[in-house]
């Protein structure tokens, strides 16, 4: 479905200091961004962005960014972002295709991938965020054992992205097609709607082993 266009989400965007529009400017120089050489964690598809709030609130003494490429919606995780005002959290509008503009190899330590599109016809595959075409561009800014996970509701994500990941040389250290829910983990609001529906969760933690 297609989202009507929201007029006032670019500009409001590009009046917002939390968010960059134009990411490849900071290329190696993210830790200048956040004054701090923390680690730098990334979410791809962060939607409105409640994950990468949550995750940064609770985790101070790590840097997050917060990915996607819809400005529709991403204008809503723009105004969360911009009034937390937590000095470890920005956004980025941008794609995930082109992460080796916007960062130096081995800068980012950690990639989140939670219930993005399956593009479930054949001819989409490669659209999708684990396919081996851009697991070949996380290597590239990704630091040696470095891990992404992965969380889905779709059973044909799940299963494909466990061979995309093992073909493409990642160990996968974690796998399972009904993840338990745990009173410390942070959820998704996707993962709170397909757990109200018994819908089970897919869940993926794999190795970036060099």
């Amino acid at each position: 479905m297609r989202l009507r266009k929201k007029h006032f989400a670019i500009p409001e965007l590009e009046e917002n200091k939390k968010v960059f529009l134009h990411p490849e400017e900071n290329k190696g120089s993210w830790g200048e961004i956040f004054k701090n050489n923390n680690p730098i964690h990334l979410e791809l598809g962060a939607g409105r962005g409640g994950f990468a709030l949550r995750m940064a609130e609770k985790n101070p003494k790590i840097n997050f960014l917060a990915l996607d490429l819809e400005a529709n919606v991403f204008v809503y995780a723009g105004r969360l972002i911009k009034e937390a005002d937590l000095d470890n959290l920005f956004g980025v509008l941008a794609r995930a295709e082109n992460l080796c503009d916007y960062f130096a190899k081995g800068e980012v330590s950690k990639i989140y991938i939670n219930f993005c599109n399956p593009w479930p016809k054949p001819r989409q595959h490669k659209r999708r965020l684990t396919h081996p075409r851009l697991l070949e561009v996380y290597k590239n800014i990704l630091k040696e054992g470095s891990e992404i996970e992965v969380k889905t509701d779709d059973d044909g994500l799940y299963l494909a992205s466990l061979e995309y990941f093992k073909d493409s040389g990642f160990e996968v250290l974690e796998a399972t097609d009904d993840l338990e829910e745990r009173e410390d983990s942070i959820q998704t609001d996707y993962e709170k709607k397909w757990r109200s529906q018994n819908i089970k969760i897919k869940y993926i933690k794999a190795k970036f082993i060099g």
